[in-house]
């Protein structure tokens, strides 16, 4: 195991930090490289389930969680009918994530922020716990884009394998 010692010049300034430079860095490597496989799959498989969702209003009637301001401004005649249209956007960007995930976690970020807000304007505070919770997802999927843009390089490139299986 080979090791830099580096000298720190902050307030304790006689201490050596020791970074192994082989085996803590492939561990670390690889603990990203399935992070973002894990995230890459719940944010791929998530919004295409929740968008299908949208159509057929399965496990709650959609609808109901519109602001009113949201149901005013949107171009279609009904809140169903802007369901319609959200559901199209959420399969569009789980495909987005599976195939080009450096974009589609960012726009997933997005949408989840633009959920998290409507969330929050809709009976205040009726719906804070589950704005709460999306607002978690948001974080998870600005964490997949941010290891996107290490990740999939690096795949490319052949420093990391395809998969970490």
């Amino acid at each position: 195991m080979q090791a830099t010692t580096f000298k720190t010049t902050d307030v304790d300034r006689h201490t050596d930090v020791r970074v192994t430079t082989s085996s803590q860095s492939a561990a670390v490597a690889t603990a990203a490289h399935q992070a973002f496989w894990l995230l890459r799959v719940g944010f791929t498989v998530a919004p295409i389930l929740f968008g299908i969702d949208k159509f057929f209003n399965w496990t709650v009637h959609w609808p109901d969680y519109l602001a009113g301001w949201v149901n005013e401004v949107q171009p279609f005649a009904s809140g169903q009918d802007w369901m319609y249209f959200v559901g199209a956007v959420e399969i569009a960007a789980g495909l987005l994530v599976a195939f080009a995930p450096r974009i589609g976690a960012f726009v997933v970020a997005g949408w989840l922020l633009g959920i998290v807000v409507n969330l929050l304007t809709k009976n205040p505070p009726q719906y804070y716990d589950i704005a709460l919770r999306d607002f978690g997802l948001m974080l998870a999927a600005l964490t997949l884009g941010r290891l996107s843009l290490a990740v999939v390089p690096a795949r490319k490139s052949g420093e990391l394998p395809a998969r970490p299986w």
